[in-house]
């Protein structure tokens, strides 16, 4: 496990706006190993893109209608070329690392029962 950060104030916490996405396509980056580019219906009407490295732990194919958690108000930012507007929430029972025997698995956070896109997490 890794060690875990200093403590923030809740009023810093407070301004992480969690919501509940759904993936309604997904392909490979074209140009990451790692990355996978989820395109999601997030309750607001605009389409909204986000690149995620979950690739090996998930295919495109596996993403698509399932219902995930994304912190919506992450400021948007180029990844390899393409646009990401928000970051998927993912649990992992190992750091990152890039040492070959480590074997670490990644869970994409969801909702256990269905709920609309743009629910507020809270």
């Amino acid at each position: 496990m890794s060690e875990p950060k200093p403590p923030i104030a809740f009023d810093d916490f407070a301004k992480v706006d969690l919501r509940v996405a759904r993936v309604v396509a997904a392909e490979n980056h074209p140009n990451a190993d790692k990355l996978l580019k989820l395109q999601l219906d997030d309750g607001s009407g605009i389409p909204r893109q986000i690149c995620a490295g979950i690739k090996g732990h998930y295919t495109a194919e596996e993403m698509v209608g399932r219902l995930i958690i994304i912190v919506a108000n992450l400021a948007p930012r180029v990844i390899r070329g393409e646009e990401s507007r928000g970051m998927l929430l993912a649990a992992s029972d190992a750091p990152k690392t890039d040492d070959p025997n480590v074997v670490r698995r990644v869970i994409v956070l969801q909702p256990s029962a269905e709920i609309a896109p743009g629910s507020i997490v809270s």
